[in-house]
C-alpha cells in the first residue's frame, strides 16, 4: 500500500520540473483505498471497495502556477509528466534542487484496529443493528439509511526546497439518517461518528445509540410547533458542535480570502473581532479527530494555530503560497482533496475554547429564549459576514428550562457582531464532524464549541 519513490528519484523528477526555470517545484503522490457500504430500505444498496493512486506536479514560475496530474507514480511516469508540463515553457535558468532526505512525521492518530483487516460481514452487521434500533424507536420512523466508510490514505510530498516526507491517514465513519412521517408531515435527522482512527471508533461510538438519537430528533421535530419569529437570547448547546465558528468565522480566516479582500476580517489583524471571552484555534494535532493530520498536503507539520485570542484577531490559516505572498509562515493548512487538485488554505479542527461558565447555569440564566441543540446547513457571505443558519433541533427556553421543541428555526446575523455579543462561555466542549467544501474540493474537518449564550439574535420562524 505504501508509496515508493526514492529520494534520488524524487530529486530527478524535481530537476525535470525545473529544467526550464522556476522558483518552486513540488511532487505530491497519493494512494488511497477503502470500503463504502450503504444500507437502505432494509437492503445493502452499495458495497464497494476500491483503490486510487496518482500524482500532482506543481511548478511556480514568475508568480504563475503550472499544474498537472496523472496516474503513473513510477519515476519514469513522473518524469514524462514533468516533461509534458514544462515542454511549452520558454527556456530559463534551471531550478536547483538540494539532496533530499526523508523526514519523519509525528503520528497524530495511531490506529489500533486496521479497518482493512475487519471482515466486511462485521461491518454489515453494524448497519443492520443501527437500522433496527432506529425503526424500533418509534412507529413514525418510515425510512432509515445507514452508511459505513473507511479509507486509508498514503501521501508523499517532495519539493525543490529540500522537503521529502510522507504520512498515513486512516478515516473511519458511520452515519444514520432517519425519516419520520405522519400524514403529510415529514422530518429527518442524521447522526454521524467519524475520526482519524480505525475500527476502534466503535469502542466509543455505539451505532445503535446513534440510530436511536437520529430517530428521536426526527420524531421530535415532526411533532414540534413552528419556531416563533423575533429577537431572542439564544443558547447554543455544545452539541451544536461549532458549525457557527466554522462558517461565520473559520472560512473568513482562510488567508486566500483575506488576501483578496473577500473576507470581513481583511485588514483586522490585531483588532477586536469578538467578545473577550472568545478564543478560537485551529488544531490539526488533536488525536483521533476527523480534521487531524501529521502533515498537510504540502508536507508542513499539522499544528495548533491561534486565530482569535480573547477577542483579538491574531492569525490566519495559510498555505505555502499565501504565506509567501503575505510574508508569513505556513501554518500547516495547505490541504487538497486529492492528487488531482492544488492545495488551498483550509481548516482542520476549528474550536472555540471552553470558558468558565457552568452550562446548566447558562441555561438557567435565560427566562425566555431559544435553545439550539444542533445546527444544520446555512449560507454565509464571507465578505460581509452575514449568515443564515438552519437549526435541525431547537427548543423554547422558559424560566431557565428547556421546554417544547420548535421546528424551522433560522438564525440570522453577522458573524463578527454575534461573536462580539457572546456573554457566557461554557466549560464544556462538543464536536461535530463533516466534509468541508471549497472551490469544488471537499476535505474532512471537525468543529467544536462550548455552550454559548448570545443575547439578541434574530430568529426566523413562522407565526402559528
Amino acid at each position: 500500500m505504501a508509496l515508493a519513490l526514492s529520494p534520488d528519484g524524487a530529486r530527478r523528477v524535481l530537476l525535470a520540473l525545473g529544467a526550464r526555470g522556476g522558483e518552486f517545484a513540488e511532487i505530491f503522490l497519493e494512494r488511497s483505498a477503502g470500503t463504502a457500504l450503504l444500507l437502505e430500505g432494509g437492503r445493502i444498496e452499495e458495497a464497494a471497495t476500491g483503490c486510487d493512486r496518482g500524482a500532482g506536479l506543481r511548478l511556480v514560475r514568475e508568480g504563475r502556477t503550472h499544474f498537472t496530474s496523472g496516474n503513473d507514480v513510477t519515476e519514469e511516469g513522473l518524469l514524462r509528466l514533468a516533461d509534458n508540463l514544462v515542454d511549452a515553457l520558454p527556456a530559463g535558468t534551471p531550478l536547483g534542487v538540494p539532496e533530499l532526505v526523508l523526514q519523519e512525521v509525528a503520528r497524530v492518530s495511531p490506529v489500533r484496529v486496521d479497518p482493512a483487516q475487519v471482515p466486511v460481514e462485521r461491518k454489515i452487521e453494524l448497519l443492520h443493528k443501527a437500522e433496527r434500533a432506529a425503526r424500533e424507536h418509534d412507529a413514525l420512523i418510515a425510512e432509515v439509511a445507514v452508511r459505513y466508510r473507511d479509507q486509508e490514505r498514503h501521501i508523499l510530498v517532495a519539493n525543490s526546497e529540500g522537503l521529502l516526507t510522507l504520512d498515513r491517514q486512516v478515516y473511519t465513519s458511520f452515519s444514520v439518517s432517519a425519516v419520520a412521517r405522519e400524514g403529510r408531515g415529514v422530518r429527518s435527522a442524521t447522526r454521524v461518528a467519524s475520526g482519524t482512527c480505525g475500527f476502534e471508533l466503535f469502542e466509543s461510538e455505539n451505532p445503535e445509540a446513534l440510530a436511536r438519537e437520529a430517530a428521536r430528533v426526527a420524531c421530535a421535530q415532526l411533532r414540534a410547533a413552528p419556531a416563533p419569529p423575533g429577537t431572542f437570547t439564544v443558547v447554543l448547546s455544545s452539541r451544536a458542535g461549532g458549525t457557527m465558528v466554522h462558517e461565520a468565522c473559520g472560512h473568513g480566516l482562510e488567508a486566500d480570502f483575506v488576501e483578496k479582500g473577500f473576507s470581513v476580517y481583511a485588514g483586522k489583524l490585531g483588532q477586536r473581532v469578538a467578545s473577550e471571552r472568545i478564543t478560537v484555534v485551529d488544531d490539526a494535532t488533536l488525536p483521533g479527530k476527523r480534521g487531524s493530520y501529521g502533515m498537510d498536503d504540502e508536507g508542513f507539520p499539522g499544528q495548533r494555530t491561534v486565530l482569535v485570542e480573547r477577542g483579538i484577531l491574531r492569525g490566519l490559516l495559510h498555505s505555502r503560497e499565501t504565506a509567501r505572498r503575505m510574508g508569513q509562515r505556513p501554518t500547516g493548512n495547505g490541504r487538497r482533496e486529492s492528487y488531482r487538485h492544488l492545495p488551498l488554505p483550509r481548516m482542520s479542527n476549528t474550536l472555540i475554547l471552553p470558558g468558565d461558565d457552568d452550562p446548566e447555569a447558562i441555561l438557567a440564566s435565560v427566562e425566555d429564549g431559544i435553545f439550539v441543540a444542533e445546527m444544520g446547513g446555512g449560507e454565509v457571505d464571507i465578505v460581509s459576514g452575514n449568515f443564515v443558519f438552519h437549526c435541525t433541533e431547537a427548543y423554547r427556553i422558559r424560566n431557565g428550562r428547556i421546554a417544547e421543541p420548535v421546528r424551522d428555526a433560522i438564525l440570522t446575523g453577522n458573524g463578527p457582531e454575534v461573536l462580539s455579543r457572546i456573554d457566557r462561555v461554557g466549560s464544556d466542549l462538543g464536536f461535530q464532524v463533516g466534509t468541508c467544501g471549497k472551490e469544488g474540493q471537499g476535505v474532512p474537518v471537525a468543529d467544536a464549541q462550548p455552550t454559548l449564550r448570545i443575547p439578541g439574535i434574530v430568529v426566523g420562524g413562522r407565526r402559528s
